[in-house]
Order: structure tokens, then C-alpha cells, then sequence
């Protein structure tokens, strides 16, 4: 959540960041009032209580003929005082329920607008391929796939429905040596790797921010009032809720594995083929916990990584900066990195990396203690290292003519030394 007392002293940023978004500024004003009615409610509580206790231990030194009266009066404060607790308690969640439904404060720089007002930084890695130059007709990567018998949907809609799949063969070894070469990197950059939870309590859901407008994005199980999570980042968030961490030596690091689960609702229709928008898949994702003043460069070397694997998997891409009306609840800032895709002739996101600020650490109650002895919240962010849907955008970009595909020359370790990806390779 935001730090209310910041929002006390200059609310602007606030309604600017809510216009940026789309979101209504006056949010703020309601938090603002809801936060003088929680302050004024908890001061009239705590006079109440002190002019009881000062009462209370008078009765013992009043007149014997006076201190009925005394005690009366102690009684009917104890029933203020109780009352007024009560009041301030009500007033006090209501105004915490309001500062949790407004979403992270932008930082400065990033664009206005919704999903398609993004700014496109630059354009990385090899030039797309000319098909045409070439004299191939590329095919998909469903296509491709199942010509490698490296995808099976079939198989998956039968057992469990519609965007769900196997990957066999081939498509099972790609998908771990993907992940296993982005887990060797995480740990030679520092990270410590984390096999991760995908259930979660509310609570740890909603710390992470989940549980506003994306909330019928995720798989609830009522019977164990637990969260399936869509992404690793929301268990490593919650791995130091309540504590008082040492940043001392610099940030904590973590990359996470774990499948991850989506229900895409609001997304019939669009990239439903194959294996690019599915309720199930896998991930390798990045988590720092930092200091605040500390986070934006550390937002900067988590797209650094990202692009770093990217390049290992010799992906034409580009990176764009994030519109403020399509970032998450609690990111304040979100570069993707977008995959060539070849057959539909348009950019494709395989990384996102968010900063949240402290915004995560409030909410969950996650500080460090500093010189000064004080506690102070910290900073966290996240970033995808690799991820399933990669897949999609290495079939097509790497085909050969005869429905083969070449393996990057980084890959090829983590697959036994193959050059490239034949229905036989995956025996």
C-alpha cells in the first residue's frame, strides 16, 4: 500500500498517477478524509481513556461519601471509553481499506495511457528473419510442434479442457533445459534459487497486490481458502512477510521455479492457438527485496538479466516501457521485452519486470532495520528469466526448411549437445 503520511503531506503525485492510470484521482481525497476521520476517532479514544484512568484512581483517594458518585462516573467513562474504541476500530479499517484499493503511486517517466500507449525503448538482437527471401513458408508453432511431437493440445483439451496441453519429447526437454540454463545464470549472478509454493493464503495474495482488478484472473479454492498463484513472485513475496530484514550487504536475490496458474478470463479469442495465452505453465522469475533508494538501478539490472537470456536464445526483440493504465495493482514501473513472432508478424511478451516500490513491504509488513536503529520498508521487484511461452517464439523464429528447428548454439549444452530439434531428438 502507500505510505499514507506521504499522501498527507503532498497528495499530488497521487492524482496524477491515477489520472496517468485512468483511475479516479478522487480516490485520494476519500483516503485523505478517511484517514483525518481515523486520526481524529483514535484521539478522542485516547482522551476518553486517559480521563478514565485518571478518574479510576481517584476513587480510591475521594471522600467515602463521594466516591459512589466517583465510581459512577468511572463506569460511565469505562462505557466511553469502550464505545469510542469500538469507533475508532470501525473507522480505522474502513480507512485501511481505502489505502489498500489504491494502486501504486508511477514513478516519474512513464507513459499515460492504456495497453496500447507503451513507448518502444529500442529493438535487440539478430534481424527478424525474411522468410520470403528465403524461399519458406514459416510455419506456426503449433505446427511446428507437433510436427516434433513436442506439443500434444489435443491430448490436453481431453484431459482437462480447453488451453491446456502436454509437452512431450522434444518439447519437455526444450522447456527444462530453458529453465535450467535461466537458474544457472540466476545463481551465477548471486541468486539464491527457490522451488516455490503455488498455493497461498489470502492474505499473501492480497499483500502482492492480486486481489483488486485482477482477482478473476486467479484459481481460488474455497474448501482451504487458498490462491493458486500465476506467478512465483507473489510466493517470494510473501516468503519474508513480518520480518525485519538486513540489507546491509546489498539486496536479497531470489529466483523462483514453479508452474504457475491463470484462468486468462476476459482472453477467448485472442492467442488461443497453441501454447501462448494457457491456464498452466512454468517459470523462472527473479525477486529482490532492496532499498528504496536503491530500486531503480536495481530495476535496471533485472531487465539487464532478462535480456542477457534473451540474447542466449538469439530472439529478436524489443523493449518497451509500460503505460501507466497497463501496469499491475502494485507495480510503479514495468519494461517488457517483446519476442518477434513470424507468422502473425507482430511483437510477442516473453519478460516483465516490475518495481514496486515499497508498496508490496507494506502490505506485507516486510522492513529493515537501519543505522539510525529505525525501521524502514523496503523495495521489492520482479522480473521473468524464462518462461514456457518462449517456446513459441524459438520454434518459429529458429525453423528450418524441413520442419526441424535449430537449437542456439547457449542451448545446446543443457540438450546433450543437439544442433536441432528433430521428432527423433526428444526420444
Amino acid at each position: 500500500m502507500i505510505d499514507v503520511r506521504a499522501l498527507r503531506d503532498d497528495p499530488e503525485p497521487a492524482r496524477a498517477s491515477q489520472r496517468a492510470r485512468g483511475a479516479d484521482p478522487a480516490l485520494v481525497d476519500r483516503i485523505l478524509d478517511a484517514d483525518a476521520e481515523r486520526r481524529e476517532a483514535l484521539q478522542a479514544f485516547e482522551s476518553l481513556r486517559a480521563r478514565q484512568k485518571e478518574v479510576s484512581r481517584s476513587v480510591g483517594r475521594a471522600p467515602k461519601e463521594e466516591r459512589p458518585a466517583v465510581l459512577a462516573h468511572a463506569k460511565e467513562l469505562a462505557e466511553q471509553v469502550k464505545a469510542a474504541e469500538a469507533h475508532a476500530n470501525e473507522v480505522g479499517a474502513r480507512a485501511d481499506q481505502l489505502a489498500r484499493a489504491i494502486p501504486n503511486i508511477i514513478l516519474p517517466g512513464v507513459p499515460t495511457g492504456g495497453e496500447e500507449d507503451y513507448v518502444v525503448l529500442r529493438h535487440e538482437g539478430p534481424v527478424p528473419r525474411d522468410f520470403a527471401a528465403e524461399g519458406i513458408a514459416p510455419q506456426d508453432h503449433l505446427a511446428l510442434g507437433e510436427g516434433l511431437r513436442a506439443i500434444d493440445v489435443k491430448r490436453g483439451a481431453k484431459v482437462s479442457g480447453s488451453r491446456f496441453y502436454y509437452l512431450t519429447g522434444i518439447g519437455a526437454r526444450l522447456e527444462l533445459a530453458l529453465l535450467t540454463m535461466a537458474m544457472d545464470q540466476a545463481v551465477s549472478a548471486g541468486f539464491t534459487p527457490m522451488i516455490t509454493p503455488t498455493l497461498v493464503t489470502p492474505e499473501v495474495m492480497g499483500g502482492t497486490g492480486f486481489l483488486n482488478e485482477h482477482s478473476e484472473e486467479i484459481y481460488y479454492l474455497p474448501a482451504d481458502d487458498l490462491y493458486l498463484t500465476g506467478t512465483s513472485e507473489v510466493a517470494l513475496a510473501g516468503y519474508h512477510m513480518g520480518e525485519i530484514l538486513d540489507l546491509s550487504d546489498g539486496p536479497l536475490h531470489y529466483m523462483g521455479w514453479s508452474t504457475c496458474y491463470r484462468r486468462e478470463a476476459g482472453a477467448a479469442g485472442k492467442d488461443t492457438r497453441g501454447i501462448i495465452r494457457v491456464h498452466q505453465f512454468n517459470k523462472a522469475e527473479m525477486f529482490s527485496y532492496c532499498r528504496p533508494e536503491d530500486a531503480e538501478e536495481e530495476h535496471a539490472r533485472f531487465l539487464a538479466w532478462e535480456e542477457q537470456m534473451l540474447a542466449k536464445v538469439e530472439l529478436p526483440y524489443r523493449v518497451i516501457d509500460t503505460a501507466a493504465g497497463d501496469l499491475g495493482t502494485s507495480a510503479a514501473r514495468k519494461f517488457d521485452c517483446e519476442a518477434w513472432l513470424p507468422t502473425q508478424e507482430r511483437y510477442m511478451e516473453v519478460t516483465s519486470t516490475s518495481n514496486c516500490t515499497t508498496f508490496q513491504a507494506r502490505r506485507l509488513g516486510i522492513r529493515e532495520k537501519r543505522s539510525d536503529g529505525q525501521t524502514h520498508p523496503v523495495a521489492t521487484l520482479n522480473g521473468t528469466l524464462a518462461t514456457t511461452r518462449w517456446i513459441v517464439a524459438m520454434l518459429e523464429n529458429h525453423q528450418l526448411p524441413d520442419g526441424s528447428v535449430r537449437v542456439p548454439e547457449a542451448l545446446r549444452p543443457y540438450l546433450g549437445g543437439l544442433e536441432a530439434l528433430t521428432p527423433a531428438s526428444g526420444r
